[in-house]
């Protein structure tokens, strides 16, 4: 496979619409049965986990993996987390888990699949709410893993009932995180910290150098371990990384929270309570004009207990940010954040994009021949890019009405970039198609008019109540599916569904922050009507347009042949199509070109012979 203008090619010359899926969402968390993460004590002992048996036991992995193939889904985002790879400590890596996954991936070339590594995160580690890094890169700040939740430094789905009276964790509270003073604070140096924290050393060597330093370190030796593997087409950078508290004009005014609603701090007020204060902040529900507005108030460290160990401080504090003094904390740089080098901050280019670039080029020390997945911040920013060759940008896009509230109406959403609500089936389906072309357009504009890849979206199954579950009916769910990858195919956009786990049931869901976006569950497909569609997998010439109406059953491609190619343009056509679909082309006297449908491969092969120009296909079951 190899990249010519913004288009992926095989050994053929063929144009390849890359289509896969996540795999898988409990690759988040170390081994375990379903709802092992659940506990408290699943944050114990994170030196003595494993990781081995993520995505699934290798003796399960023909099955998952042939019946993937079976669905049409023929490239893989295979989910990789910092902490599976080196959890016992700095440079110690877990080799039982490398040679596990070199298992996995020949298992992934006998059936034909395509792989890129995502080293996957969400607001930094399981111990901030979240998945990714190791715990020790919070242990080397002198943070105190028990005291996290308690200083309100960070709030976790484990821990949650016992510093709240019990109750439940909210819905999608998880996000919140991103705001919360230890993942904003690990971000922010990891990325920055030689700007905002220049004095802060760890083992001698500054801290972003050294947050850095490992973290590519790690991903490298596991390069090396499995740089043979015929099935990986590439690495991502960092799944969803985020700014922290770089970018924050004003400490003290909580700005552009991940959650808008619930408890929202400051960055500031963040920082006093991890230090040991007892802070107010305010809490926030939907105002009558519809936006968030002050409704309550919560105290953060309610019991002044400090996250950090005897011997160790803020990073802020230490930087001069804010002082304690005799009337109590007090904010004196509020805008320490808000620039760089003398100028208005901004991180995609600052400081996101020289992490990427010294990724890449740390990476293809090892090999040059590998494609790098690249994204911004979503919702927020993507870096302009005209550095390293072979990258491509993997963004994200989610209905966020539906991802946020479990609610889908196939006649309404929200907007993510205005909050505005939109009204109508055909404009909700436009809206969709809009917001996905716009990350194309800026790909196009600002990051050379390299290949594109939709790397996540997809839907909560437990939409409207949960009802599904007790009537079996997926129905809504298959509608939903089915407007997103309309979208997706309006656009010609790859794509890598979140996501396929094999041990999904519908009581511990995906196995992680009560999410539940698995196509699989209970050792099952469901909603397959929604993602298991015809595509064009390999075209002998250029693609224009492709749908495919599911309601009518027919699917529709144009393309302009090329007839120098020999090889076949191949389409995916699931199994519901039968054995004698009726197919037909337009022009009808286009040359010598000939058809063949083969229903046990789920193929229709058709060769061009030589002939060029426009070329209309239609199937209908």
């Amino acid at each position: 496979m190899r990249i010519f203008d913004n288009r992926f090619l095989d050994e053929e010359g063929r144009t390849l619409i890359l289509r896969g899926l996540n795999l898988g969402g409990s690759s988040k968390n170390p081994m375990g049965p379903p709802g092992a993460a659940f506990p408290a004590e699943s944050l114990k002992n994170p030196g003595g986990v494993s990781f081995v048996g993520r995505p699934f036991p290798l003796e399960d992995a023909d099955a998952h993996l042939s019946g993937l193939v079976r669905a049409g889904f023929t490239f893989l985002r295979l989910v990789i987390t910092w902490e599976a790879l080196e959890h016992q400590g700095p440079g110690v890596y877990d080799e039982a888990y490398l040679a596990y996954l070199r298992k996995i991936l020949l298992a992934a070339e006998k059936w034909g699949i395509s792989v890129f590594i995502d080293p996957h995160q969400d607001v930094w580690s399981r111990w901030t709410g979240g998945d990714g890094a190791p715990a020790w890169t919070l242990e080397k700040l002198g943070m105190d893993l028990e005291r996290l939740d308690l200083s309100g430094a960070a709030i976790t789905r484990q821990r949650y009932a016992e510093f709240h009276g019990g109750r439940p964790f909210p819905k999608m509270a998880w996000p919140g995180n991103y705001n919360r003073y230890a993942a904003a604070t690990l971000f922010t140096l990891f990325f920055a910290g030689n700007v905002y924290a220049p004095d802060l050393m760890i083992e001698g060597e500054r801290v972003q150098d050294w947050l850095q330093g490992h973290y590519i370190a790690a991903l490298r030796h596991c390069y090396r371990r499995l740089k043979n593997s015929a099935a990986i087409a590439g690495w991502g950078t960092m799944n969803e990384p985020h700014h922290g508290f770089i970018g924050h004009q004003d400490l003290s005014r909580p700005e552009n929270p991940v959650v808008p609603l619930g408890p929202n701090p400051s960055p500031f007020q963040t920082m006093t309570a991890a230090s040991g204060h007892r802070t107010e902040i305010a809490v926030y529900g939907i105002g009558l004009t519809g936006k968030p507005r002050p409704r309550g108030r919560e105290i953060l460290n309610p019991g002044e207990v400090p996250l950090f160990r005897e011997g160790y401080c803020c990073p802020w504090k230490q930087a001069g940010v804010w002082a304690s003094e005799d009337g109590g904390p007090r904010l004196l740089k509020k805008d320490h954040f808000a620039r760089y080098q003398n100028r208005p901050v901004c991180f995609a280019d600052d400081f996101l994009k020289p992490f990427m670039i010294r990724f890449i080029e740390k990476m293809r020390e090892t090999s040059e021949k590998t494609f790098f997945f690249i994204e911004g911040v979503p919702r927020e920013g993507y870096p302009s890019w005209q550095e390293p060759r072979n990258t491509v940008h993997a963004f994200h896009w989610y209905d966020g009405f539906a991802l946020y509230t479990k609610i889908f109406r196939p006649w309404f959403s929200i907007r993510t970039d205005t909050a505005r609500p939109v009204f109508g089936h055909d404009r909700v389906t436009g809206y969709f198609r809009q917001a996905l072309a716009e990350g194309i357009s800026w790909t196009r504009e600002h990051m050379g008019n390299m290949p594109c890849l939709l790397g996540e979206f997809g839907l909560p199954f437990d939409l409207n109540g949960r009802r599904a579950y007790k009537t079996g009916d997926y129905s809504v769910h298959e509608e939903a599916l089915s407007m997103y990858y309309d979208a997706i195919d309006a656009n010609l956009l790859h794509s890598t569904l979140w996501n396929y786990t094999a041990d999904n049931t519908i009581r511990t869901g995906d196995g992680w922050n009560d999410e539940d976006l698995s196509i699989f569950s209970g050792g099952k497909e469901r909603a397959a009507g929604g993602w298991k569609r015809p595509y064009p997998m390999a075209s002998a010439g250029i693609p224009l347009s492709f749908k495919w109406d599911r309601k009518k059953g027919i699917f529709t491609y144009r393309f302009k042949t090329d007839g120098k190619i020999p090889a076949p343009t191949e389409i995916f056509l699931p199994e519901e199509f039968g054995t004698a679909p009726e197919i037909s082309v337009v022009p009808a006297d286009s040359g010598k070109i000939h058809w063949e449908y083969r229903p046990e491969k789920q193929r229709l092969f058709l060769w061009n012979e030589g002939w060029e120009g426009e070329l209309s296909l239609t199937v209908k079951k």
